[in-house]
């Protein structure tokens, strides 16, 4: 995850969640991107270093355990930067441009600059992040899948280059999608911070509630007396995500004969969101920033044998010289 930050319920619906359930099944690395973070904040980094502590503690909130995963921050991790470097110089223009996201966020993304070489290769370096411990499986939400068919994409490209008929460097990682992989934000898009329309990890109850009363709904919902389809409504997707199924039946039921109006429906939204958000601030508040430091020295590194292992066999496979033993 970029270092943008403290997180929101997307960030844990679309992955955080998956990952939790995962470091018990797989062998697993969490990177705190915050190189990634400079693609769109590069003008002010003064809050970069914060906004990774702040991932990291919503990261232990959430049920990531340092002793059952690797956790690291991606700077602390050079070796990034010279796989990405390399996987750069193969890697078609063409296929960075087709990135869905791409023009996306420059679509979506007001104020700032992003017609930059970083902002047009961060795939590239997502990849990297992806293939320096040869994952099998990644999970994300849907909206980051074409980045994984990218990573698959160049994987075999570098391998047919430079492996031959030999066994290749990196696998070919699966994309693995979670529950829920896009979560509505306040005003319908795709809860983003930088579409503004977040509920956060950290949001206390009362906040929580004022956000949903403010969310959009079904459009054809303008008076209390009209009928509305929760298949057609931000707050219904919420439901779907979040509510028990008797809840959920009576959203159905109340919101398509008109038996209950918005406020009630986003009511019990909340109240079932706040389920969730309780013991995720409860964990939160037992670690200190100092707790997460020390974590984070020996997550990275764990990271950095790892990726040097890595290089050492894409050096030999370019037939680069390796670089000198310090």
């Amino acid at each position: 995850m970029r270092s943008t930050g403290k997180l929101h319920l997307g960030n844990y619906v679309g992955a955080l969640e998956n990952w939790v359930r995962m470091q018990d099944e797989h062998e697993c690395f969490f990177c705190v991107a915050d190189w990634h973070a400079l693609t769109t904040d590069y003008a002010d980094t003064s809050q970069v270093k914060q906004n990774s502590l702040e991932v990291l503690l919503d990261w232990l909130a959430a049920g990531l355990d340092p002793k059952r995963c690797t956790m690291f921050i991606q700077s602390h991790v050079p070796q990034h930067a010279e796989l990405h470097l390399l996987l750069s110089m193969i890697t078609p223009l063409g296929w960075l441009e087709r990135v869905p996201t791409y023009k996306e966020q420059q679509e979506n993304i007001t104020g700032r600059d992003l017609s930059t070489y970083g902002f047009l290769g961060y795939p590239v370096l997502m990849t990297s992040d992806i293939l320096m411990y040869k994952g099998d499986f990644v999970p994300v939400g849907e909206d980051q899948a074409a980045h994984v068919e990218l990573t698959r994409e160049i994987a075999r490209r570098f391998n047919n280059f430079y492996c031959g008929k030999g066994k290749p460097v990196f696998p070919e990682p699966k994309t693995e999608l979670t529950r829920s992989p896009k979560l509505p934000g306040t005003d319908g898009r795709k809860m983003s911070k930088s579409y503004g329309n977040t509920i956060m990890l950290t949001d206390p109850e009362p906040v929580v509630r004022q956000k949903l009363k403010t969310m959009v709904t079904d459009p054809a919902r303008v008076r209390r007396t009209d009928p509305g389809d929760p298949d057609k409504c931000p707050v219904g997707d919420l439901h779907k995500v979040f509510s028990t199924p008797e809840t959920l039946a009576k959203v159905y039921e109340g919101c398509r004969s008109a038996g209950i109006g918005c406020i009630e429906c986003k009511g019990w939204a909340a109240d079932a969101m706040v389920q969730v958000l309780n013991p995720i601030q409860e964990r939160r508040a037992r670690f200190s920033e100092s707790d997460v430091k020390d974590m984070l020295e020996d997550g990275s590194n764990r990271a950095r044998v790892r990726a040097e292992q890595t290089m050492e066999q894409v050096r030999a496979a370019m037939q680069l010289t390796p670089p000198k033993a310090q």
